[in-house]
Parts: structure tokens; C-alpha cells; sequence
């Protein structure tokens, strides 16, 4: 596994420890998969590249919003197969990481995943986000997304459950402009902000660029927001 782009492009440092508990996510993910659709079977041949080193790119917006010594928790919506709450996890003991997703056996891997890699950071729940009760809101530091939505719609889903002055990454291909043109009343209307655009490259033979649209919450959200799923789907702001 290419652990010397881990810590060379992403700044990240690869311990022994880490390694091991990521190659044995990777054994994990790769049998659980032979029986559940997590991945694509082409996806599982590049688990490396376009998942893990793609989930571990967080670390470029840690590294240059906090602290390591920062305890935090962290909102993953939407995790599917654990990506990016496994691997980052793994790499980052102070946050405590809370994967959402409503399918249960997504869910059902990353409880296996938690319970054999011993990730004691790690809360898996199985539920709609925008179900969640009153104690969660405005309950994150960070909320992060990788592949669900639009940017006008996961914003919706993450920003309610945000701290004031917290962050939302959107995980989002190099495309990202026009994603943040249409998102524009609902940053206004949620409360939030385009703070930054962190660019990078994923490890693969062909050019492919990544960005983590950086948001941050600047004022509380009105009450009547996450609305309903099909409010939100049929109704984006």
C-alpha cells in the first residue's frame, strides 16, 4: 500500500500502528464485499487510491484549521461503505467520528470494522440525518461528505447539526464551481459561507483532481431546516 503518498502529499504520518489497522481494514473491507455491494469490483482494485487516500485528504483541512491536540467530533453523512470514517478514524484518535447512513448493512460494516480494528473514536448510526433528535444540533465541530449530493442539498442535511463557527468539507471533484454558484441561497438562508477550496491530486496514473470545498457556519440555522427528505430533493434552496 502507498503509505509515502499518505504522508508526503497529505502531510500525514504514517505509524506502524496505523499501518497495520489500515491494511487490516482493507482484508476487512475486501471480504465483506465479496457478499455486499460496498464498492464496485474496479473500486476494490483501486481501494487505495480512490477511497482511502481520498478520505485521508481531511487531513489537509485539519492541518491548517486545528491543532492536533484538539479534541473534536466529526459528522460523516452519508458514509456508505465507511468512507471517509474508517480511515480517518484510524489516522486521527481525537475525533470522535460519528458515520450516518440510512442503510443497514452499510451500517452493519462499519460496526464490523469498529469492532475489529478497535476504533474506540467510532459511532456508527443507522438513521436519516435530518432524523435526528434535538440534542445533535448545532452537536459538530465538523461535518464531512463524500459523494451524496449536490452541494445545495447535502448542505441542508449538514449545516443544522453544526457548531456556530464549526466547518462542513464537501469532498468534490475539480467541477466544484458550479456546484457553489447554485448553492448560493442556501449557504444565505442556512447561515454559512465558502471559507476555502483545498485542491489535490488523487494517486492514479490519469490526472485526477480533487477538491475539499471548505464552509463555515456563520450564524445559527433557523429551526424549520433539515425539512424532509422529499422536501428537500423536490425543493432544493
Amino acid at each position: 500500500m502507498q503509505f509515502d503518498k499518505l504522508q508526503t502529499d497529505l502531510h500525514l504520518e504514517c505509524k506502524v500502528k496505523d499501518r497495520t489497522k489500515l491494511n487490516d481494514f482493507v482484508n476487512v473491507f475486501k471480504i465483506y464485499n465479496s457478499h455486499t455491494n460496498l464498492v464496485s469490483k474496479n473500486d476494490e482494485n483501486l481501494l487505495f487510491e480512490k477511497h482511502i487516500f481520498d478520505s485521508l485528504s481531511l487531513n489537509l483541512f485539519l492541518e491548517k484549521y486545528y491543532s492536533g491536540n484538539d479534541r473534536l467530533t466529526l459528522l460523516d453523512i452519508g458514509s456508505g461503505g465507511g468512507f471517509p470514517a474508517i480511515p480517518a478514524a484510524v489516522f486521527f484518535k481525537n475525533i470522535d467520528i460519528y458515520p450516518v447512513d440510512s442503510i443497514a448493512k452499510k451500517i452493519g460494516f462499519i460496526e464490523l470494522a469498529k469492532k475489529e480494528l478497535m476504533l474506540e473514536n467510532l459511532h456508527p448510526i443507522c438513521m436519516r440525518v435530518e432524523n435526528f433528535s434535538e440534542d445533535k444540533r448545532e452537536f459538530f465541530d465538523i461535518a464531512v461528505s463524500r459523494a451524496v449530493a449536490p452541494l445545495n442539498i447535502i448542505l441542508e442535511y449538514a449545516i443544522p447539526f453544526i457548531k456556530k463557527d464549526g466547518w462542513f468539507v464537501a469532498y468534490k471533484s475539480k467541477n466544484s464551481p458550479e456546484e457553489i454558484k447554485n448553492a448560493q441561497n442556501a449557504m444565505k438562508t442556512l447561515g454559512c459561507n465558502v471559507a476555502d477550496i483545498i485542491k489535490y491530486n488523487l494517486p492514479l496514473d490519469s490526472d485526477f483532481t480533487r477538491e475539499l470545498v471548505v464552509i463555515k457556519k456563520t450564524a445559527a440555522t433557523p429551526l424549520k431546516y433539515p425539512r424532509k427528505t422529499q422536501t428537500i430533493k423536490n425543493s432544493p434552496l
